[in-house]
């Protein structure tokens, strides 16, 4: 059996290396901290060679290893196990270049999505991909592939990723993809590591495409006498080919809560809201906003542009903070549900009668743009038995009507170990023993974060 302390010949920093049973709780588990793993060390590495000899000392010894970012996962990604070495890339959190002719960053996984948005917009460039957890790291968000609230217009996180170095489970150093537009050179390794949650490589550098950042951005918020009439506009907004940049469908219950939560009003009270983003010149917003009012002139029952710059901000803090607003009340279960965008409007109807037929809460809130349906199963006051239960019952029945509707049970928080037990039970048999062969091939011993659902 190895000596887990031979580590420190690895990290010979004591700062940066911590062996159990001193390692905090908040690195066993992910953000919501309900589920919780076990950890031999934690290790914060600083450099491609040093991850590199991280995975050499674990593979040699049979050791598994746990990637984490920033934690923000929401789906049990980032929970150890079997006495694993935690690798947190926080301080891998570096820009590296910026190469504006090409339009391409070079960054460390453990750069912060918020922190790089706002580092480039400075200069005049612009990083799409728009997850609703801000503080994630960039490696994180690719290994979920994450999505957000830009995804209609930007596309996800995928589309912007144009080569990455990564460290095979043996502790090899491999790059794939390159700075060109085109590659049909062999088959396309970089789009596999892509959302694969950590199970197939350590990714420690990502090399990321940039835009031009837009002239301008101008959000609306658009007020229903139901959810259904402000669902049923979504089809009729994509047809008019306005391109907003994001399009969201939001409950008045759900925004009660994120008001609660922050201390802020939206400035008007309606059953359901559509909050829609537009971006460009100034003469393509108008454009877009003026098609949008005669559009929705009959079935919106106001529609508010948020010129101001402090109540456009708190609008989308109010949308923003849902999930964290809910979890201040209660225990729940976000879910990321993505069906086909004519279908929102039945799953969320079919959410509803659930709901009542349960009894038990549910909120819904998501991206309308392209599908992809928030949900916060909400705990209440249930017994644990009760709450570990019905939770199970609610959560097939959802996850069947999705799959019945053409939908798959996650759009971008990824599968971890909470759904687990789903995955399998939707999953042809020949689709699990291709993604098992290839994570054999990137990882033999299978020693990266094999607890991941697809892994059996």
């Amino acid at each position: 059996m190895a000596d887990i302390t031979e580590l420190s010949y690895i990290i010979s920093d004591k700062n940066r290396i911590v062996f159990a049973p001193a390692i905090e709780e908040k690195f066993l588990s992910d953000t919501l901290g309900r589920k919780k793993g076990n950890a031999s060390a934690l290790v914060f590495p600083v450099s491609t060679d040093e991850v590199s000899a991280i995975a050499r000392f674990a593979y040699k010894n049979g050791i598994p290893l746990t990637p984490r970012g920033a934690g923000t996962n929401l789906v049990g990604s980032t929970v150890p196990h079997d006495g694993s070495v935690i690798v947190d890339f926080s301080l891998m959190n570096h820009i590296l270049e910026i190469d504006k002719e090409n339009f391409t960053a070079w960054v460390e996984p453990g750069v912060i999505l918020e922190d790089f948005q706002k580092h480039v917009e400075s200069l005049g460039l612009f990083y799409p991909p728009d997850p609703g957890e801000k503080r994630a790291s960039i490696g994180g968000n690719i290994s979920t592939n994450a999505g957000g609230m830009r995804a209609v217009k930007y596309g996800v996180t995928r589309d912007y990723v144009m080569a990455l170095e990564a460290v095979l489970s043996d502790g090899r150093v491999i790059q794939v993809g390159t700075k060109n537009r085109k590659d049909t050179t062999g088959l396309d390794l970089k789009d596999v590591l892509i959302g694969s949650e950590g199970t197939l490589a350590l990714i420690t550098k990502c090399l990321l495409r940039l835009v031009g950042k837009p002239e301008k951005s101008l959000s609306l918020l658009v007020g229903f006498s139901s959810l259904k009439a402000g669902i049923e506009a979504v089809p009729q907004i994509l047809k008019a080919n306005l391109n907003p940049t994001a399009l969201e469908f939001i409950e008045r219950k759900v925004i009660k809560l994120g008001e609660d939560f922050l201390k802020l009003r939206f400035p008007a009270d309606y059953e359901a809201y559509l909050l829609l983003t537009f971006d460009g010149s100034t003469e393509e917003i108008n454009s877009s906003v003026k098609k949008l009012k005669t559009l929705l002139s009959e079935t919106a029952e106001e529609i508010i542009t948020l010129e101001d710059t402090e109540l456009s901000q708190n609008v989308w803090r109010i949308r923003g903070c849902l999930v964290k607003a809910v979890e201040a009340v209660s225990e729940q279960e976000p879910l990321d549900i993505v069906v086909p965008i004519a279908r929102v409007a039945d799953f969320v109807a079919f959410v509803n009668k659930l709901e009542q037929k349960s009894g038990m809460q549910m909120i819904s809130f998501g991206h309308a743009g392209d599908g992809n349906v928030h949900l916060c199963v909400v705990r209440g006051t249930r017994s644990e038995e009760a709450w570990e239960k019905e939770l199970h019952d609610n959560l097939s029945e959802l996850y069947a009507e999705a799959r019945a509707l053409g939908g798959l049970i996650s759009g971008e928080h990824g599968l971890g170990t909470s759904k687990r037990d789903f995955f399998f039970a939707e999953t042809p048999a020949v689709n699990v023993e291709l993604m098992n062969s290839v994570k054999l091939a990137f990882d033999p011993k299978r020693l990266l974060n094999s607890n991941i659902s697809y892994v059996k």
